[in-house]
Formats: structure tokens, sequence, C-alpha cells
């Protein structure tokens, strides 16, 4: 087990690489994602070159707290919060109205991906960069999700400007999250099982 330290060392170079407008690589509570600070159009536009992907839909963000949460999302129906806040297990929500994001990641319906990830190193990064992550699966549009960064191609690994130490991976699902669209009335659609 590494102590904390050394873990807070490693979320520390993440958020100074992504404040600095770089991408990571880096573990999450369910696969391995790339990363960058969400409110940086740049950096977002560099996660699609690598990715050879311009679909906003496959780009999420994640978010330290429900707080964090509504102030980049202005029409999130509260049972969304609700959900969230019962889910076992990752949960990403669709909500509407993002603001405040880099508008190269919001879609036609101004919708935003949004997950609070349980995963001490994503908290640490979202804690210190006090703003929302990019994360999308570290692969190659098309390509298989990659669980663990031994499965991340070479390509992805050496577009990227720092990829944490997978000591830090802690204990992913290693598979996709959930995905339920909230609509502003409450409407509910379960998107990924």
């Amino acid at each position: 087990m590494q102590n904390n330290t050394e873990l807070q060392r490693e979320a520390d170079e993440a958020v100074r690489v992504m404040k600095a407008g770089g991408i990571i690589l880096y573990p999450t509570d369910t696969v391995w994602g790339l990363g960058c600070d969400a409110t940086n159009a740049e950096a977002v536009e560099r996660i699609y070159k690598l990715k050879r992907s311009e679909n906003k839909k496959s780009m999420l963000v994640l978010c330290a707290s429900a707080d964090m949460v509504v102030r980049y999302v202005n029409k999130a129906p509260g049972i969304a919060f609700e959900v969230m806040e019962l889910a076992t297990s990752p949960l990403t929500a669709i909500l509407p109205g993002a603001a405040g994001v880099a508008e190269n990641l919001i879609p036609e319906e101004r919708t935003l991906g949004v997950r609070i990830p349980d995963h001490e190193f994503c908290r640490r990064i979202l804690r210190g960069l006090g703003r929302p992550v990019v994360s999308t699966s570290a692969n190659i549009s098309g390509e298989a999700t990659p669980a663990g960064l031994a499965e991340v191609s070479r390509e992805i690994i050496d577009g990227v400007d720092f990829v944490v130490n997978p000591r830090f991976e802690g204990k992913p699902t290693k598979k996709a999250s959930s995905i339920i669209a909230f609509g502003e009335g409450g409407e509910v659609k379960i998107i990924r099982e």
C-alpha cells in the first residue's frame, strides 16, 4: 500500500501538468482514462486528436462533488443527484445545461456527461485542480477500451504529457460506467447498463 505522501505527490504533478494545458493518462474507478482540465479547449482538442475522434459524446468529466457538478450544469433535475448519490457502482449522468467547460466538450444538445468518482487518486486531482477533469477511455477511437495500463497503446502513451504511476490504480471495476441521461423535467433514460 503506497503512502499518502507519494499519492499526493503524484496527484500534485498531474494537476501541475493539467494547469499548464497538458494531458494525462490516469487511473479512474472504471478504466484508464485520458484527462485534462475540462475548461481548457486546447487541451480538449489535443485529446480528440490523440483519440482520432471528434465525438463529443465520448468525453465526460469527473467532478469532486455535487457542488462542483452544479457549477457546470445549470439545468440538472434534482432526481439526477439522488440517483448519483444512491449508485453503488460507477455511474455517468448525462445532464442538461452544460456551461463553463470548454465549448468543444459540449454536444449540440448542450449536455454534459458527469461522474463523481469513488477513487482516491481522482478525488485528489479534482481537489487540486478545483475544476472538472475530462475523462475518456485511453484508446484510439474504434479500438478496444483498455482495462489497465498494460493494454494502453504506445501511441496513446507517447501522446500524453504525464502517465500516472499504476501503483495508484486502486481497485477499478475495469469496465465502463453505467450511463443514465436525465432531462430537465426529470425524464430518465438508461443509455448503458
